[in-house]
């Protein structure tokens, strides 16, 4: 408790003044408390709160410590101040100021570094979050590819850049050190002096005075490092925000671990892909090759549908045309689908002997773990002056349409046993001639049995498709596809379905009709 007159003088002291050192009684306060002085005349002046109403409380500091100040008017004009220490309260309360910012930065920053798996604006989020909260700048540091280091620059307030400088971390201290995962030095053994030039961004504007350099820890392998920068205009770093900018970091690198791991997650499968999406068909040998799919979801690019076409090592030798169904759908199926691929391509050189390159197929796909089956049926193709000739066996599939340049469809009476189910496959291979125009059309059962139409449940079923087929006569055979597939989406509409595929083959178009080995058109043998 101290009694202060109108002029700012202490006219009495009592209770501990330790807390008040340099205040003596009849002596005026220390600078240190002008705020108490001011606070007594304002009291002694004030015609409001007379006699027992309280008055407002006032705080001030003094000395580092935070005081709340209680008065009390006197007749002769003193004011009886009762000093309470609040230090300790005014700290607790900007300690819990200071970890809600700092929890709000961290779910904000959470946020916007797992909304992005691109690993490059993942580090550029990081730099510009880490500059605008801890910092007046801020670099990431990707681990080094060859010799060069990607590197993210960021300023607070400021544009972010990116590029690889050629440069060795041992000259930063505790960046090679960070980049390998190990614990971060004291942002006090690190002379600013001695970073390189490509360390700080063009756009910090004074010399740099205290410096963070901590890891970025990511799944089971560094992400890289985090460097903070503070120009000497600002206090350095203290032992808390050195903690708290472990904190970020750590979410920061897992953040960036798992964009990295997307990317090369997402560059496999893409390499992987290309052997799984069907190809894209076009002329072999002087016949025509078109061919179409759908998945069954709009989300997959491969499903059980497939097809393909391998071409005889020369023009006189037959070409072989498969076109399959696995069982079921998805990315199970396409694993099957690419198995299948891979054993019919290392049996092209047998493509003319169906039933052999069957038997074969059949105990491959017996003899795996697969507890799946397929239908398939295989065209060989061989151009013999204006005309095609096939070869046509079916294994538990469709049979093959053929349209005739008068508009009639022809279906090809090959069948057979599906394979991958049982331990012999039996199937009947028929021959037939394309004339010139002519298409032969292979398709699976998705197009067939696709559900839709007015009332939404029916079938498009074969002799739609037949009918839709009969109006591509004379068609190239890339019209002819795209032709039934526009109306099978249209049957479809936004409806389920299985996946889609189909090929054409056709005799190109010429002027001259001739006969091949007795073949006329129209006619198949078996």
């Amino acid at each position: 408790m101290i009694t202060v007159d109108p002029t700012g003088t202490a006219a009495r002291t009592d209770g501990d003044m330790q807390l008040l050192p340099g205040v003596a009684e009849g002596a005026p306060l220390p600078d240190g408390l002008s705020w108490l002085a001011g606070a007594t005349a304002e009291v002694a002046a004030d015609t409001v709160h007379q006699g027992g109403t309280r008055r407002p409380a006032v705080a001030g500091e003094y000395r580092g410590r935070r005081f709340e100040a209680h008065p009390t008017r006197r007749a002769n004009g003193e004011v009886v101040w009762w000093l309470v220490d609040q230090t300790a309260r005014y700290a607790a309360e900007a300690a819990l100021t200071a970890e809600r910012e700092r929890t709000a930065f961290l779910a904000e920053a959470s946020s916007m570094l797992l909304s992005s798996l691109n690993a490059e604006r993942c580090m550029a989020a990081t730099a510009k979050l880490a500059a605008g909260f801890f910092a007046d700048a801020a670099v990431v540091v990707a681990p080094a590819s060859g010799r060069r280091l990607p590197v993210t620059r960021a300023v607070a307030g400021g544009e972010v850049t990116q590029g690889q400088v050629t440069a060795d971390p041992a000259t930063v201290p505790g960046l090679a050190e960070a980049l390998k995962g190990f614990p971060p030095v004291p942002s006090r053994w690190i002379d600013p002096m001695s970073l390189p030039d490509w360390l700080v961004p063009d756009g910090l504007r004074t010399a740099v005075g205290s410096v963070v350099v901590t890891p970025l820890p990511g799944h089971g392998v560094p992400a890289g490092a985090l460097i903070l920068l503070r120009t000497d205009t600002r206090e350095e770093f203290s032992e808390t925000e050195e903690t708290f900018a472990r904190l970020f970091a750590a979410r920061a690198g897992a953040a960036l671990s798992a964009a990295r791991l997307y990317a090369e997650q997402h560059s496999i499968t893409r390499t992987l892909m290309r052997d799984l999406l069907p190809p894209r068909l076009h002329r072999v040998y002087g016949v025509e090759f078109a061919g179409g799919y759908r998945p069954s979801n709009a989300h997959e690019r491969v499903g059980g549908d497939f097809y393909d076409v391998h071409p005889g090592p020369t023009a006189a030798d037959p070409s072989l045309v498969v076109l399959g169904d696995v069982c079921g759908k998805g990315l199970e199926a396409a694993v099957l689908t690419g198995k299948i691929r891979n054993t019919l391509q290392a049996l092209t050189p047998m493509a003319d002997d169906h039933e052999r390159v069957l038997r074969l197929l059949n105990g491959a796909l017996l003899n795996s773990d697969n507890t799946r089956f397929a239908t398939l049926v295989l065209a060989s193709v061989l151009r013999a002056g204006n005309q095609v000739r096939l070869r046509l066996t079916s294994a538990g599939h469709p049979a093959p349409l053929v349209v005739r340049n008068d508009g009639r469809v022809e279906e090809i009476p090959t069948h057979g046993s599906l394979v991958g189910a049982l331990d012999q496959v039996t199937a009947r291979t028929v021959e037939a001639v394309l004339l010139p125009g002519e298409t032969c059309l292979l398709y699976t059962d998705g197009i067939t049995e696709a559900r839709g139409g007015p009332l939404g449940g029916e079938l498009f079923g074969d002799e739609r498709l037949k009918r839709a087929l009969a109006e591509c006569a004379g068609m190239p055979g890339e019209a002819v596809v795209e032709h039934i597939r526009m109306l099978a989406a249209q049957w479809l509409g936004d409806g389920g379905h299985d996946d889609l595929a189909v090929v054409a083959i056709t005799a190109p178009p010429t002027t001259h009709l001739t006969a091949v080995d007795g073949h006329t058109r129209g006619r198949y043998t078996a």
